[in-house]
């Protein structure tokens, strides 16, 4: 089963992006694995500090590219994403000739309240993720707006037709990913 990392911009204890992709992990399950990738202790991006790289950049980089995939799972932040993400991007794209981002098949979601579900956040970060070469999925797109009642008290996906889109929307990743992730087993067989 392909492995994807799952990035959550929001950092909050009660977020609604990282109850939303807890939810979509779940759902998930059978046809891929989510890892949560830490990013909340990552500092502030610097590229003095490549001289002793902090452990929680180097684990960062590690879970990238132990991934078949990524996820991006971002609220919307004045009209963008946040910052704690670009951090992330920023940190995993160095140093020069090391980018855990290269060639990675990814996905991009996210919600929010509004009517919009966060569409102008996940559009912002289109153009970073292709710049740092990701093999971005462009469709299905999900601009989800948070709704309480489409999850039960353990966070859990009931409203059937909301479970039926989003089953939906892992299939196509999932193809996606099968489609654009290299084998490693072909890719260790090709080393040796």
């Amino acid at each position: 089963m392909k492995t994807v990392a799952v990035l959550v911009g929001s950092l909050r204890r009660e977020s609604l992006n990282r109850k939303f992709a807890e939810s979509l992990a779940r759902l998930a399950r059978g046809r891929l694995t989510f890892r949560f990738v830490e990013i909340g202790d990552l500092p502030l991006y610097n590229e003095d500090l490549w001289a002793s790289p902090p452990e929680a950049v180097l684990r960062l980089k590690r879970d990238i590219e132990a991934a078949d995939a990524v996820l991006f799972v971002t609220p919307e932040y004045n009209r963008s994403f946040s910052p704690a993400l670009k951090n992330a991007i920023d940190w995993a794209s160095r140093p020069w000739g090391q980018n855990s981002w290269a060639g990675k098949p990814a996905a991009l979601i996210g919600t929010s309240p509004g009517a919009t579900g966060g569409s102008a956040g996940q559009n912002a970060l289109k153009g970073v993720l292709s710049v740092v070469d990701t093999i971005l999925m462009g469709q299905p797109e999900v601009y989800f707006t948070y709704k309480p009642d489409v999850f039960d008290a353990q966070n859990n996906i009931v409203d059937l037709s909301t479970k039926a889109f989003l089953s939906g929307w892992i299939d196509r990743f999932a193809a996606w990913i099968a489609r654009m992730a290299p084998s490693r087993t072909s890719a260790q067989d090709e080393a040796a």
